[in-house]
């Protein structure tokens, strides 16, 4: 009998880690501007939060965000791509750690150490474009795993 649960317990586990999908998370929910993101990484989820929404499109904004890194990252690379109706319409790319430069200040951190940021983000954009639509961000480290991977939905209804 203690086998047969056993082996019940074990395919419950298997065929929830395969079905199973992150949750879409709120970012923000404004009057005009709706955030939302899920991680598109099928063995992790992080956490992100920002302090004050409509900050977002033309100020310094307040963040933070956390995660435990499934692969160590000595060099850190990011790709954006911005999608309308199921089309990349601008892919943006940058190194974020590699050999002489670092630009966070977890670069160099280890598989299993936990990362945490909290702080000032600025876009450098005057105005984030008016629709709905779909940024895809996804980060890999040196060997071209990827470390953190999430689609972001915005929705902007206001008329700049």
């Amino acid at each position: 009998m203690k086998t047969s649960n056993a082996l019940l317990f074990i395919l419950v586990l298997l065929y929830i880690n395969d079905s199973t999908q992150w949750p879409t998370h709120t970012v923000c929910k404004e009057d005009n501007l709706e955030i939302y993101y899920k991680s598109c990484d099928p063995h992790q989820d992080f956490a992100l939060s920002i302090d004050h929404c409509p900050d977002v499109a033309t100020h310094t904004f307040n963040i933070r965000a956390a995660t435990v890194l499934g692969h160590s990252i000595k060099e850190l690379y990011v790709k954006l791509d911005m999608i309308v109706n199921g089309k990349t319409v601008l892919t943006y790319s940058e190194t974020l750690c590699g050999p002489g430069h670092s630009k966070l200040i977890f670069c160099g951190k280890k598989k299993g150490e936990h990362i945490y940021y909290e702080g000032p983000v600025t876009l450098g954009i005057k105005e984030i474009p008016q629709g709905d639509y779909t940024i895809s961000a996804k980060m890999t480290n040196q060997d071209h795993v990827i470390v953190a991977c999430a689609d972001f939905t915005v929705k902007n209804y206001l008329d700049y």
